[in-house]
């Protein structure tokens, strides 16, 4: 009965139909699937020692907390960046940009397969674009440098722009201090592409070497003056097949543009080198001139002079960054805010005073008169 009350289709009645229980709801969760651990917070002296052992995984970890926006990994990061501080200062800085499609990427790998066959430790600090609108990155680096990574004496770490000033990474000069206390000896950091994000690359680096293609019409279209004048070298890539004619005209173009600028106060005259990266074809001539450079400017001092510079830079840039977030995230000034933006949208106070009764209502409540 219990047997065909619950199932009434193998009623006698019902002749050759039979119905059978099924089995049991399988659970939710796999029980197969191991649950993934919490990654370990280690210590700020753990983080220390692995990073000037060379350990890379630490060197990775470390370069994370730096990434964070945890306050709590902040504070790890920074006393970690202090540890460091003294072991760092060796390495020369390269920085790289260019229009997209200029071949940075497979570039980058040639000039570091050619560093690290001549006994140099590489670290590739790439700077992936994050989106508007979901903030991610596909971080896809080390799939374009594909050899490379495989290197034992490369380290490649693809990092999302967050956001920031023209897709630089927020955090790319303290990525640069642990690099070089993991004994990395030529740090190179790959921007976005042709933007304001190269003014922020060119302030953390010694070298900067802007990426043109030769072909592509007029060779000097769409470049800003600006990026120019930054440049200390411009190689001119993909000369090879039918672009190696084309390239010697692109190079003249871009020294006789060169000439028209003022002299930079190294003292250096910037040099246009035509290269194919997919062949490794004038690799080494652009690495000679980087360190004909960097002798030239240690030799007049202007190398350590840049590089205080550029402390001092960083630093203010840092204050200036803190300010503003301190005052978005100060939850008084969070609940004024909706309410000056609807009085300036009505047309009722102008931009500027709504914007002055913010900051004024920030540094009342920031920095309050302590009574007499």
């Amino acid at each position: 009965m219990a047997k065909h009350h619950k199932h009434p289709e193998n009623n006698p009645a019902f002749k050759g139909l039979t119905v059978n229980d099924g089995v049991s709801s399988a659970p939710i969760i796999n029980p197969y699937k191991k649950v993934a651990k919490r990654r370990r917070i280690y210590s700020v002296d753990e983080y220390f020692k692995g990073i000037i052992d060379g350990d890379i995984t630490m060197l990775s970890q470390a370069v994370t907390l730096i990434e964070s926006y945890l306050p709590e990994h902040q504070k790890i990061a920074q006393q970690v960046i202090e540890k460091c501080l003294p072991y760092t200062g060796n390495s020369i800085r390269l920085g790289i940009t260019g229009v997209p499609g200029a071949g940075k990427s497979t570039f980058i790998e040639a000039l570091g397969l050619h560093l690290v066959k001549n006994s140099h430790k590489l670290a590739v600090l790439a700077i992936d674009p994050s989106s508007e609108r979901t903030k991610g990155s596909i971080l896809g680096d080390k799939t374009r440098m594909e050899q490379l990574s495989t290197e034992k004496n490369a380290f490649i770490r693809p990092s999302p722009s967050a956001g920031s000033l023209g897709g630089v990474a927020r955090k790319t000069r303290e990525s640069i201090i642990l690099c070089e206390a993991a004994g990395f000896d030529t740090i190179i950091v790959e921007t976005v592409g042709v933007g304001q994000s190269e003014t922020a690359v060119h302030s953390m680096v010694d070298f900067f070497l802007l990426i043109q293609l030769a072909g592509t019409g007029d060779e000097l279209q769409g470049i800003k003056r600006g990026i120019m004048e930054m440049a200390h070298g411009i190689a001119i890539n993909k000369c090879d097949g039918n672009n190696i004619d084309k390239s010697q005209v692109a190079k003249t173009q871009f020294q006789n543009a060169l000439r028209l600028f003022p002299k930079s106060d190294s003292g250096w005259d910037p040099e246009v080198i035509p290269c194919s990266a997919i062949e490794y074809k004038g690799i080494s001539d652009i690495w000679e001139m980087v360190e004909r450079y960097i002798n030239h400017t240690k030799n007049n001092q202007y190398f350590d002079l840049k590089r205080n510079q550029q402390s001092k830079y960083w630093m203010y840039e840092t204050v200036d960054e803190q300010l503003k977030n301190n005052f978005y995230q100060n939850p008084i000034i969070l609940q004024l805010i909706e309410e000056v933006e609807h009085r300036v949208l009505n047309n009722e106070i102008s931009s500027f005073t709504g914007a002055k009764i913010l900051l004024e209502k920030f540094a009342t409540v920031s920095y309050p008169q302590q009574s007499v």
